[in-house]
């Protein structure tokens, strides 16, 4: 089932365009595979980046947009990855990289093409476990700048994944959250607000 690919905010689109527009961005990014390109570069599947602040001892979630990040295609395969920022003044282009997350998300979209049920294709950031996501969110309405996972979400850890948990595994997140609930430390599990 093809994945339902939100538009990212035409600012966010604008600043990374304006990037890989400038030599000096490009001459100065600490990415080889973009700056050594010969092909044309492109921004492409944009996905918006959430972060997981907190699990509470309940398994509750409080995710927040952190940003959109744009895979950099150039000829057949993406060579790097785009990430802007909400700033006060609105959308800004972050940096660019590459590595493993770069590949592993390219094969977990792949991956999530196949799943019968249609998505909403987001990132989900745990920086409390080093561990990054492929959201798939069953509402495919939604905003994709708002809410969080919802029980029967799918999660794809992406690689490198912390020990005891697959990459390329796709869980359902009533199936995953309670394993990142017993991951975290006390000092990360915060009791519910009222």
């Amino acid at each position: 089932m093809p994945l339902h690919v939100s538009p990212a905010p035409a600012p966010a689109v604008h600043t990374v365009l304006t990037a890989l527009g400038s030599p000096t961005a490009l001459s100065e990014v600490p990415t080889p595979a973009l700056r050594n390109a010969e092909a044309p570069a492109t921004p492409e599947l944009p996905l918006p980046v959430h972060v997981l602040d907190r699990i509470t001892a309940e398994g509750v979630t409080a995710t927040r947009l952190a940003g959109w990040r744009f895979l950099i295609r150039c000829g057949e395969r993406a060579v790097a990855a785009a990430e802007t920022t909400l700033t006060p003044d609105g959308w800004a282009f972050a940096h660019f990289f590459e590595g493993p997350y770069v590949t592993s998300t390219e094969l977990a979209l792949r991956q999530a093409e196949t799943v019968p049920q249609p998505y909403q294709p987001r990132l989900l950031s745990l920086p409390s476990l080093y561990m990054l996501t492929l959201w798939l969110h069953g509402d495919c309405t939604a905003d994709p700048g708002a809410g969080h996972p919802a029980p029967g979400d799918l999660l794809i850890p992406l690689a490198p994944a912390p020990p005891g948990i697959a990459a390329h595994r796709p869980y359902r997140v009533a199936d995953l959250l309670p394993i990142l609930t017993s991951r975290a430390t006390p000092s990360r599990l915060l009791r519910p607000t009222a």
